[in-house]
């Protein structure tokens, strides 16, 4: 199976009134887990979690930054997802304390990953003073099952997700029935779902979206919109650092090299170190 360029690609259901669309990660989806050394069940449902968001983030009505958080109280402690307008992404799980190894259960069981927790959405746009949060509990046993659920409170419309991740591709198919979608066709979105629920894991890693469609969709009038581009992008931000540190104070800096000869900083969602001398801490409160 050879990896697809990283892309989003929306459709149209033109005589139904749906609208889809389908994603596919590789080399962005390989950068965001390198050296992370994750269990499998967390490579499955961190990749699940990259697929959504890049979903959800390139169908907004008004274009922006959009950051997902699952936080629980199982071995999977934090799931975290960030994509921007230009579909750059960036992520990180992190497993409690302790819990060397994560239940050799499927990412399909979200309970038994996560346990009891919560999904925060965060949306920051341009014309906003700050940003806009939401906060649920997790509803379903799969991350499918809980953005369907979400999508559908929060926009009060039929939402259906189909997401597949391994250490190598991330995919993803996102269906949703627009308003009137009923009226142009009582049957359709009924039918389109039966349609979509027959396909395989394995045919949403390998398949483009022109072929997955052909392949689920055959009698049905889909408009296909040009592929969107997506990239990891999580750079080395030496300035952010210095802030936390110009934060935390002089004394104690030079406390930490008194005692450590270095100060170390891992930025956890970049997955980058940062390490400071002396030399560089006394120049950092010139």
């Amino acid at each position: 199976m050879s990896a697809p360029p990283d892309r989003v690609r929306s459709f149209l259901f033109e005589q139904l009134d749906i609208r889809g669309a389908w994603v596919q990660l590789g080399a962005a989806w390989r950068e965001m887990t390198a050296g992370r050394n994750y269990p499998e069940p967390v490579i499955e449902l961190l990749g699940q979690l990259a697929g959504v968001t890049t979903l959800i983030t390139a169908n907004l009505k008004q274009a922006g930054r959009l950051t997902f958080q699952l936080r629980g109280e199982g071995a999977v402690s934090l799931l975290v997802m960030d994509c921007d307008e230009q579909l750059r992404l960036r992520g990180m799980a992190r497993i409690q304390p302790g819990m060397h190894t994560v239940p050799e259960r499927s990412a399909a069981n979200l309970p038994a990953l996560l346990g009891e927790g919560a999904l925060t959405l965060t949306l920051d746009t341009a014309d906003m003073r700050q940003p806009y949060q939401s906060h649920v509990p997790l509803q379903g046993e799969t991350l499918a099952a809980v953005f369907e659920h979400y999508l559908e409170q929060s926009e009060q419309t039929p939402t259906r997700l189909w997401l597949a991740a391994s250490h190598d591709i991330v995919a993803g198919l996102f269906l949703q029935a627009l308003p009137g979608a009923a009226a142009r066709d009582a049957d359709g979105w009924n039918r389109v779902q039966i349609l979509a629920d027959t396909v395989r894991p394995d045919e949403l890693l390998d398949l483009g979206a022109i072929k997955l469609i052909e392949r689920l969709f055959p009698e049905e009038d889909v408009r296909v919109y040009d592929p969107r581009p997506v990239s990891y992008h999580c750079p080395y931000d030496p300035a952010k650092i210095y802030s936390m540190l110009h934060g935390v104070g002089q004394a104690e800096c030079e406390a930490i090299i008194a005692e450590h000869g270095e100060i170390r900083v891992h930025d956890d969602i970049c997955n980058h170190e940062y390490v400071l001398d002396a030399a560089a801490v006394a120049a950092l409160f010139k």
